[in-house]
């Protein structure tokens, strides 16, 4: 099915499910509240993108928990400035919905995924887990701890900007979209950013925000509430 406000998902193959590790502190201030949404009303889902041909289908890494940053048994962190990725899944009515499942792949701090399809030729990172997967809680918080992806040609004269790949898995909705980060010189290059309306382009850009508490004090929050129609 088309979104209005985006593009057609391309349908992906189910990985197979894992829990993450890292505990859902308490909730920071909403990017979007229940008010917002019912103002709009329907037609304000979150726009589906397509999945993208580096989707780990065959090379989801062992280690596959919240936090992309480290992998079990290896003592040095990925490179590049660590994002802690959080937000609420809500549907239609502005209501949590727990119980989804959250994927997210990405490239590494040099705009290369870890896939054996991507031309890139920047160098991989054997310490930057590439994958995550939650569930979301009661409240449908979700959480990632992870790095900023770099952008990446596609052309000599066409690039990716900095992004994030999510699936979400519901009871009722599978859901495929990207997340993007403001202020980006590369989002006015990146087609499938540009192809939106001004409406959805802000739907799918993130709110950054400063550190808090214990988090590493040149990181970065960015909050993304993710709509779906029903759950």
């Amino acid at each position: 099915m088309t979104d209005q406000m985006g593009i057609t998902p391309r349908r992906v193959l189910q990985g197979s499910i894992a829990l993450g590790g890292l505990t859902i502190a308490a909730p920071l201030a909403p990017a979007l509240g229940a008010e917002e949404i019912l103002k709009w009303g329907p037609g304000l889902t979150t726009p589906s993108t397509v999945a993208g041909p580096f989707y780990p289908l065959l090379s989801k890494p062992v280690d596959r928990d919240a936090d992309l940053t480290v992998i079990s048994g290896r003592k040095d962190r990925a490179k590049g400035p660590v994002v802690h990725v959080m937000g609420r899944v809500l549907n239609l009515k502005g209501d949590p919905v727990k119980g989804v499942q959250v994927e997210i792949w990405q490239a590494n701090a040099a705009g290369r995924y870890d896939h054996p399809v991507d031309p890139n030729p920047a160098p991989l990172d054997p310490n930057f887990q590439g994958y995550g997967v939650v569930v979301t809680d009661a409240e449908g918080r979700y959480r990632f701890k992870t790095i900023k992806p770099g952008g990446y040609p596609l052309t000599q004269s066409s690039y990716r900007a900095p992004h994030i790949h999510f699936e979400l898995t519901g009871r009722m909705d599978r859901h495929i979209t990207q997340m993007w980060f403001p202020g980006e010189l590369l989002n006015s290059q990146d087609q499938l950013f540009t192809v939106l309306s001004p409406r959805a382009q802000q739907k799918v850009t993130c709110k950054l925000e400063a550190p808090t508490g214990s988090m590493e004090p040149e990181s970065q929050i960015a909050l993304w509430d993710i709509v779906i129609p029903n759950g």
